[in-house]
């Protein structure tokens, strides 16, 4: 693993019990993410996307193969030694937005900051809301903001903690074009201004044209190019 890369896969194999026999969901998968790249995973549904951006961020473990976070191999480490790797290096961004709708804007991206100890939370959590357009509704809760809006409260809990990276999975699935537009631009715009390497599994030509490079799978495969 050079120095550049940030993430890498070696063989990487997922393969799952069902039904019908063992099924096979990521075959032979090689490939490395650089710092500051901005990486998109597409394909069709079933094609093994989420599966991927699981192992990549250290949430499940392949069947065989490696992957590298920063240099540490995460597939040889139990949930605990994954998840101390991700602690403040790791943001998250889902389709269904993942906040806690008994707290505020405001509250939910104090939340994270707090559990991690830091100084200064309240004032933090405000400035990233102000940052995605949510100055004046910090005290507005879930079910009283808009799709977008509650993706951006999700994206500002997200950067607060400044990840070196953000993996997204579908950021903008559950929302309409021009709103998807609009995550589209913040989520790239605080991409460049804290280099932070983003790796996004979507549907989304609207995101993938921000990106530097698109990895297709077909069928658990990387197609060639890729």
């Amino acid at each position: 693993m050079d120095n550049d890369s940030l993430i890498e896969t070696r063989r990487l194999y997922k393969r799952v019990r069902s039904p019908a026999g063992e099924l096979t969901i990521l075959h032979d998968i090689s490939f490395c993410i650089a710092r500051s790249e901005a990486v998109a995973i597409v394909g069709a549904s079933g094609s093994g996307k989420s599966t991927l951006l699981s192992l990549l961020a250290g949430l499940d473990t392949p069947t065989a193969g490696q992957v590298f976070f920063d240099g540490t191999e995460l597939s040889h480490l139990d949930e605990d030694g994954r998840a101390f790797v991700r602690r403040g290096r790791v943001g998250f961004v889902f389709q269904s937005f993942h906040l806690l709708p008994a707290l505020s804007a405001l509250e939910n991206v104090i939340l994270p900051l707090e559990l991690s100890g830091h100084l200064g939370a309240r004032k933090l959590a405000a400035a990233e809301l102000a940052a995605v357009g949510l100055g004046e509704r910090l005290d507005h809760y879930p079910n009283q903001l808009s799709g977008g809006e509650q993706q951006r409260v999700a994206i500002a809990r997200a950067f607060a903690l400044r990840p070196q990276v953000l993996f997204a999975d579908e950021p903008t699935g559950n929302l309409d074009a021009e709103t998807g537009d609009r995550i589209a631009e913040i989520l790239f715009r605080l991409k460049g201004d804290h280099q932070t390497t983003l790796v996004l599994v979507t549907h989304d030509t609207a995101l993938t044209k921000h990106c530097d490079r698109t990895l297709k799978l077909e069928r658990g495969r990387l197609a060639d190019g890729a």
